[in-house]
């Protein structure tokens, strides 16, 4: 074994050790505490003795001292001086053995002058009373000091840890405690300099925890760089989401990390108090309306009903599995083909469920037998229709697979839901499905197609179930399965590059709560055969998100963290649209939600071509398919796609 790891065991093991002072057994401390007042008596003794010869004997000195030393100890008991953590020793210690110190000194002085009144004599100097009090307490308090500075130092010291300087917007309760805890963190991850306040306008200067406050008088990059600070803590809570992501994004302009904490009412714990401290995430920095629900409408429509979600186990099918528990059904049958997340799903949701039944049901849509079976078992009256292939080059490659989940999935469901009298079906559909340019998008709007037919032709017929068919449409979700987010948080984890297809590709986003929101509200409000679109805010280039994940994870894009363009993939466009060309568009109550004008086709024409391309998909080729899903949406033309010569 070479003299360098030998070494870096050494100073490992010595480390670990040097780590566990801070958490010697409790009874170690008291009797170290003990033994302080042991050694102030002791020098309160010398001192006595050099001043005057005189001294009480009605005691010998060690019964005496002993006496003193055992007051003491009660007192540590019962105040409990010993049970805290040296190294995150606060004002509270120093409060706790004032109290005790001074407690004994009292009982101390009571017993010396009740011995006087009964016996007639003193047990103690008053003085040496006094002198041993102060020196004790002073002793146990620089104890307690000692330890902390020098374990913060050492562990600071260690493996050359780099402090952060940094700044904390905000000067309220939160933010003070936010320092305070920080400042007591051992190793320490941030070097605080000071605070920013908005609302301090005092020109004298005020300082808290020994750290300045300054006034947002100026930008807060110049502020930040005139305190030689790199990082920005907002622990500000009552600042807007305009203003949060104000200040964010002027820090990611100038290359400053900029965090967000909690609340310290929300923490469960006091420990690892810099782990709480985390990066912002995109999702925070989404520039959106907040969503404003009719809540006794999506109740009304719920409440005490049976509710079959498919695709339940996919991000969109669980948010809406959970919201639509918070509204008092009487049973949800979360369908899925995927065993093992529709397992995760049914542990998590048993804990949130409090009336609900609960059925898991491992179902293939594609196979309408044992869909019907459930549909039968179950009755359920309200679907949210989820499951889809989603992935656009996938789908590409397998134009088979997109027809029979995504066209012939769909049709089951909404046969069956007439068949069976459900009040209303809601079909989470895409942007993509608009001028479609890819497979998976022509699928989506074929079965958007589908829909409305069918919901137009039970509106003619005398005596038919009066199923409402609703649609939502809208565009990239934030964090769900397979969305550019994820992607770029696995590639910035692993040090990049994170790969874009287009440097001027933009996309539409909003948050899976958020999306799942818009679609329990607009499936309250339709009377059948519309299709909503959300307000998905302001279009986002790709390359401007890419770039500000990585400032938000505290690199640099281009330098740290490459960003590579590698093309784009096959039915991939620039951007995607909400309407198609010949669309119009309604408003509704709420002003996210608007109603598409899509002109509705023959019910028996499309229902004949959707019949011949589903049951023909097994034996046509790729390109026969597409061809086939071209004549049913005309405004369906390839785009980087081995299938454009087909639009010629």
């Amino acid at each position: 074994m070479s003299s360098s790891i030998i070494k870096v065991l050494i100073n490992s093991i010595t480390e670990r050790r040097f780590r566990n002072l801070a958490y010697l057994p409790r009874w170690i401390i008291f009797l170290i505490d003990v033994l302080i007042v042991l050694f102030a008596n002791i020098i309160t003794y010398f001192i006595i003795y050099n001043l005057t010869k005189y001294f009480y004997h009605n005691l010998n000195l060690p019964v005496r001292y002993a006496l003193i030393i055992f007051v003491n100890a009660v007192f540590f008991m019962f105040y409990r001086t010993y049970s805290g953590i040296i190294r995150h020793s606060t004002f509270i210690d120093a409060v706790k053995l004032l109290i005790s110190t001074t407690t004994s000194f009292v009982t101390l002085l009571v017993l010396n002058y009740a011995w006087n009144f009964f016996v007639g004599d003193k047990l103690y100097l008053t003085t040496g009373l006094f002198i041993s009090y102060v020196i004790s307490f002073l002793m146990l308090f620089l104890f307690r000091i000692l330890v902390k500075q020098i374990f913060e130092k050492y562990i600071n010291s260690r493996g050359n840890i780099k402090r952060i300087n940094t700044v904390i917007y905000g000067a309220d309760a939160n933010a003070i405690s936010v320092a305070n805890a920080l400042q007591t963190e051992v190793p320490a991850r941030f070097n605080l300099k000071g605070f920013i306040d908005k609302y301090h306008q005092n020109r004298t200067s005020k300082r808290i925890l020994n750290l300045p406050i300054v006034n947002q008088n100026k930008k807060i990059h110049v502020i930040m760089r005139a305190m030689k600070a790199e990082a920005l803590i907002i622990a500000e809570k009552g600042l807007t989401k305009e203003e949060t992501v104000a200040i964010v994004e002027e820090c990611l302009d100038y290359n400053l990390k900029v965090y967000t904490v909690p609340l310290i009412t929300d923490w469960e714990d006091q420990q690892q108090i810099s782990k709480k401290v985390k990066n912002f995430e995109i999702n925070d920095l989404l520039e959106r309306k907040p969503i404003v629900l009719h809540m006794n409408s999506i109740s009304a429509q719920l409440r005490g009903k049976t509710v079959l979600i498919t695709g339940a186990a996919g991000s969109i099918g669980s948010e809406i599995t959970r919201q639509v528990l918070s509204f008092k059904p009487n049973r949800v049958i979360m369908l899925d083909q995927a065993e093992t997340p529709l397992h995760q799903l049914s542990l998590e949701v048993s804990t949130i469920a409090k009336s609900a039944e609960i059925s898991s049901v491992l179902c293939d849509i594609r196979n309408s037998e044992v869909l019907e079976r459930i549909f039968k078992a179950y009755q359920p009256e309200v679907v949210y229709h989820a499951a889809a292939y989603k992935h656009v080059p996938l789908m590409e490659g397998n134009p088979s697979q997109a027809v029979y989940t995504n066209i012939l999935g769909t049709k089951n469901l909404a046969d069956l839901s007439v068949k069976y009298g459900v009040g209303r079906f809601v079909m989470v559909s895409t942007d993509k499905a608009v001028n479609p340019s890819n497979v998976m998008g022509a699928s989506k709007r074929i079965a958007e197609k589908y829909v409305q037919s069918l919901q137009a032709t039970i509106q003619d017929l005398e005596g038919a179930p009066n199923t409402k068919f609703i649609t939502t449409r809208f565009g990239n979700v934030l964090g769900s399965n397979g969305s550019i987010v994820p992607l770029f948080t696995k590639q910035i984890e692993e040090g990049g590059p994170l790969t874009i297809t287009h440097p001027e590709i933009i996309r539409y986003f909003m948050t899976i709560p958020e999306a799942c929101q818009l679609v329990l509200e607009a499936g309250t409000m339709g009377n059948g055969g519309e299709i909503f679109i959300f307000d998905m805010g302001e279009p986002v280039k790709i390359i401007d998100l890419a770039k500000k994940m990585i400032r938000l994870a505290g690199f640099t894009p281009d330098k740290e963290i490459e960003i590579k363009i590698i093309g784009l993939r096959p039915g991939e466009k620039l951007y995607e649209e909400l309407l198609n060309d010949t669309s119009k568009t309604l408003p509704t109550h709420n002003e996210q939600i608007m109603i598409a004008q899509d002109s509705i086709e023959n019910y028996t024409q499309l229902n004949t071509a959707i019949k011949e391309l589903t049951e023909n998909a097994k034996i046509l080729s790729s390109e026969e398919i597409v061809a086939r899903m071209k004549k049913i949406v005309p405004e369906f033309k390839s785009m980087n796609s081995v299938f454009e010569h087909l639009d010629g």
